[in-house]
């Protein structure tokens, strides 16, 4: 397991912890395009576009850990510190996004 605490107020995780703790019940977000998203996604998650984030903050959960992706890991990055400085203390940013977690073996499932 991989867990790195960054001063962003955010940790950087791999594939392997986000694989455990959505199997816990984490919530998952994808803020990539909908064209990314179209190509498959982690499985549970729930698209919100990077750009609609701020609209979406109260619909984002403060309980459960969130771990949310993008493609390589830097947009989804930009969002957790954004999440963090709204006062959202469990985010997760997927370092090297889908990309990492297609090439560690993990399945991608088609959008609903």
């Amino acid at each position: 397991m991989s867990l790195m605490f960054g001063l962003s107020g955010f940790k950087e995780v791999d594939p392997a912890y986000v694989a455990d703790i959505a199997a816990k019940g984490a919530h998952l977000i994808d803020v990539r395009t909908e064209a990314e998203v179209a190509r498959g996604v982690i499985d549970g998650a729930i698209h919100i576009p990077l750009h609609l984030l701020p609209l979406r903050v109260a619909d984002i959960p403060s309980d459960k850990p969130v771990v949310i992706y993008c493609r390589s890991g830097a947009r989804s990055a930009q969002a957790c510190a954004f999440m963090a400085s709204r006062g959202h203390g469990n985010m997760h940013n997927l370092a090297g996004g889908i990309v990492a977690w297609a090439r560690s073996g993990n399945a991608l499932s088609l959008p609903c």
